[in-house]
């Protein structure tokens, strides 16, 4: 198994989590905060979507599937479009509402869809290319994405863990 090979797995993954918590849900289930103030199903899918979405648009140098691909206006909601829910506030989170959760699977998939077209493309030299500076030591392209993994992983099993308690 190549490295390629090995992230489009982990990404697989995450989709199948996200696909399991969010299928059968209603928008109430997906709204749902454990005590009034937690994350719910629905910002915590769409906040691991959208990092994945920034982050590996950003690697790639593509356009992040949110605004290229319209699902910023199809989910619709009162925040910067920008906005990838980092640092997010009780009120923005309550902010993250869905009409239906294939919406938030919709465009998952789509960012699925255009992360594992980049990474199957990865030769293991290029896990080494520098992606952001901003950080000492500065990112590579590997620790990137294996960031986004974890994040995601840990995003998608806290929303499979509020979706067992509905």
């Amino acid at each position: 198994m190549t490295s390629s090979e090995l992230l489009t797995d982990a990404f697989e993954r995450i989709r199948d989590v996200v696909h399991g918590v969010v299928e059968g849900s209603s928008a109430d289930d997906l709204a749902f905060r454990v005590d009034g103030r937690s994350n719910s199903i629905a910002w915590l899918v769409w906040h691991l979507t959208r990092v994945q979405d920034d982050h590996i648009a950003d690697a790639a140098g593509l356009e992040q599937v949110w605004t290229a691909q319209g699902w910023a206006d199809r989910l619709d909601l009162a925040l910067n479009p920008l906005d990838t829910g980092y640092g997010h506030t009780t009120d923005q989170v309550a902010a993250v509402r869905v009409a239906s959760g294939d919406l938030l699977t919709g465009y998952h998939d789509a960012v699925h869809e255009q992360t594992v077209e980049y990474v199957r493309t990865l030769k293991d030299d290029d896990f080494a290319r520098i992606v952001d500076e901003a950080w000492d030591p500065p990112v590579t392209l590997g620790v990137r994405l294996v960031s986004v993994v974890s994040d995601d992983l840990q995003h998608a099993g806290q929303a499979a863990f509020v979706r067992g308690l509905l």
